[in-house]
């Protein structure tokens, strides 16, 4: 008799840091329901977003290709198309939009007999590349705004599919992405399903429950964070469009409304996962919780911190990149068991599909290696590097560049000047000693396997800028 499919609970958190949960790291912030996620699952140390910024990593896990491999490597403006930004190079053009040629992975599962649900934030397109036309059958809240916008996260909300929405003032929106997601596990009946839960946040604009904001002020006074240095200011911004201003760098966790933003969002993970266990769903289910790229560290009021990890959004260093990963499947993989092996966004595809006993879709997850030999224990995959590649300069102070990490090394080449940076994350997780001097072999090894893979995608690779003015000095 065959096993029914697992029904798959993916929830993606927006901006979210490497160390912004209790169990990875933080003394400050609190998880309780996250925690206990972990504690019954996997925890990935060296899991990875495909890009330090979000709409290329989300257009990765739908389609199982690196953001090079799709076209989209950059986060999506709405609205008028913006110039490209400019500084020593100048940005390169990119997809607007996910191309309904690929076959997301929400197709795939429908395909085998799944429900798909979209819930929370797209960001991958505006009409007739929305959810609904990428596989979903339900879509609640999801359109090309990659933000609550000016109507921020309390009703009445701006996002477009939510702005006659019929509830009470001030209803929260992480609560109310909630609700609708238990309303539909509460009414599927025996069908497998694939929710695919984005929260909106923890993206700006930071605002959270006044209550739950007072409390973690009094926590932030109790534990003396504020007598602490908060933010240094660094250099100058290098792009035009941030001209004048400066990167400003939060050294710890000590934000009070961020702290109640996650608290809010950890409470309704807990909801969820309640939601699965009262309908009896928790041991058919596989969870996933992730971030599209790293925590916001260096500008628009850097609400969070990412150390020991070097930036943060929108940078190539591992503050960029490296994220928070929990997978829970119960029967199949060992709770409170981790696993060190560098995993990112691509590989979701073909490991769902493999988990759903559907078969593998080789053409469109080009990019992606299942990783369920890792949840079953084993210790390796079939893989020898991974790769990054954001030609684009930051909102947060991050300069166009590709990477790649093979083993404990990753070498990072930064277009601006062509710099090539060397680093050996275990001995240097904070990438602070650059060996590439040192090490000229492995350097010029990393750096030709890189080119040759950008050259096999066909990555734009910036222009030099002619009317580029440097910043001034510090």
């Amino acid at each position: 008799m065959n096993q029914a499919p697992p029904n798959i609970l993916f929830i993606l958190i927006d901006d979210m840091g490497w160390t912004d949960l209790s169990c990875c790291g933080s003394e400050y912030y609190e998880t309780p329901h996250i925690d206990a996620l972990c504690a019954d699952g996997m925890r990935f140390t060296d899991g990875y977003a495909a890009c330090p910024v979000c709409s290329p990593t989300r257009a990765s896990l739908l389609t199982g290709k690196y953001p090079a491999t799709v076209g989209i490597t950059d986060w999506i403006h709405w609205g008028d198309a913006r110039p490209a930004p400019r500084g020593h190079v100048i940005d390169v053009p990119y997809l607007r939009d996910l191309p309904t040629s690929e076959t997301s992975l929400a197709s795939a599962l429908r395909d085998g007999g799944y429900a798909t649900w979209h819930v929370g934030k797209w960001h991958l397109g505006g009409e007739g590349h929305l959810p609904q036309d990428h596989g979903f059958d339900v879509n609640v809240g999801g359109c090309h705004m990659g933000s609550p916008g000016k109507g921020g996260y309390f009703s009445p909300w701006s996002i477009e599919p939510l702005i006659d929405t019929d509830v009470a003032p001030d209803t929260y929106l992480t609560d109310y992405l909630t609700d609708r997601a238990v309303d539909l596990i509460d009414n599927v009946g025996d069908q497998p399903f694939f929710l695919n839960l984005w929260y909106y946040s923890v993206h700006t604009p930071i605002q959270a429950k006044a209550d739950r904001t007072e409390r973690y002020a009094d926590k932030a006074k109790r534990l003396g964070l504020d007598r602490f240095e908060t933010f240094v200011d660094g250099e100058y911004f290098p792009c035009e469009h941030k001209k004048g201003q400066r990167v400003r760098r939060r050294l710890l966790h000590s934000d009070p409304v961020y702290a109640a933003m996650i608290d809010s969002l950890d409470e309704n993970i807990g909801r969820v996962l309640q939601a699965l266990e009262r309908n009896g769903k928790g041991q058919d289910t596989i969870v996933v919780f992730t971030s599209d790229n790293g925590g916001l560290a260096t500008s628009e009021g850097s609400p969070t911190c990412n150390a020991p990890l070097a930036e943060g959004k929108g940078w190539m260093y591992e503050g960029g990149t490296r994220e928070p990963l929990i997978i829970k499947w119960p029967g199949h993989i060992t709770g409170g068991s981790s696993c060190c092996v560098p995993v990112t966004t691509p590989d979701f595809y073909p490991t769902l599909l493999e988990a759903a006993g559907l078969p593998s879709r080789p053409q469109q997850h080009v990019d992606g290696t299942s990783i369920l030999p890792l949840l079953r224990g084993a210790d390796a995959i079939a893989r020898d590097a991974i790769f990054w590649h954001y030609p684009h300069y930051g909102n947060q102070g991050g300069t166009p560049g590709s990477s790649i990490r093979a083993g404990d090394w990753k070498l990072i080449e930064f277009f601006e000047d062509n710099r090539r940076e060397l680093y050996n994350l275990s001995d240097d997780l904070s990438e602070e000693c650059d060996l590439a001097t040192e090490h000229p072999d492995v350097e010029r090894d990393l750096h030709e396997r890189l080119a040759t893979w950008r050259e096999s995608v066909e990555a734009k690779i910036p222009q030099p800028n002619a009317e580029w003015e440097p910043p001034p000095a510090i």
